[in-house]
């Protein structure tokens, strides 16, 4: 199954997040099909960024978000 889920960047004790399309049987931060977004939750307030055209084809083609990018993608306005 294809997912919509988030890739850990960024040095210990300060996250930053990919937002990728991987197969659900990758890695967490292993291999990804396509990067579609980046959050930082550093930043005050959160910086979502996300490509909203890309996401949308993904869901519609059958790609399911994480708990956790769904919130994400419903913050930034897209679904």
């Amino acid at each position: 199954m294809v997912k919509i889920r988030l890739r850990r960047m960024g040095a210990k004790k300060a996250p930053f997040y990919r937002i990728v399309v991987a197969d659900s049987r990758f890695p967490r931060d292993g291999r990804c099909i396509e990067e579609i977004g980046t959050y930082n939750p550093l930043s005050n307030p959160a910086a979502i960024q996300v490509d909203a055209e890309k996401a949308k084809q993904w869901i519609k083609n059958g790609a399911q978000p994480t708990d956790t990018v769904r919130a994400l993608l419903k913050k930034a306005n897209v679904l």
